[in-house]
């Protein structure tokens, strides 16, 4: 098998991630206002970190079974023949081209991560809602 060649479709979106996040907060003093503009900038970096493990999980996965495919060419030439092919061969085979929640990662992550992010702009939200009224009541 060939040597391990490492997915530019999950190092992209990661390396993007990296350098908002690092944007975000070498820029924090710069953008961060108000408590309403603290929170979506703590969401938005929530759903950069999210969005990160999810992605460098996929990434790992892949190459995992990329070095796992590659145990089994006992003689490096690149090609699977003979004594080369057995069922734990056919296996990692499998499990590297039947690739497609790894290769969708980069859109369910941004899914999910939206979702998780949202939740948390939406509680932290209430919360600073909550606490104004009670401010003000007293």
């Amino acid at each position: 098998m060939n040597e391990i060649k490492i997915p530019y479709l999950f190092v992209i979106p990661i390396i993007l991630s990296l350098v908002l996040l690092l944007t975000i907060f070498l820029l924090r003093k710069k953008i961060i206002k108000n408590n309403l503009q603290k929170l979506f900038w703590i969401s938005f970096s929530f759903f950069l970190l999210i969005y990160i493990l999810i992605v460098s999980s996929a990434l790992y996965d892949d190459i995992y079974c990329q070095w796992d495919l590659n145990r089994y060419d006992l003689n490096k030439d690149g090609f699977f023949g003979g004594s080369e092919i057995t069922k734990d061969q056919e296996a990692a085979m499998q499990r590297l081209i039947s690739d497609t929640g790894r290769t969708f990662s980069i859109f369910t992550g941004l899914i999910f991560s939206g979702l998780i992010s949202s939740l948390l702009f939406l509680v932290g939200f209430g919360v600073e809602k909550f606490k104004r009224l009670k401010k003000e009541e007293k």
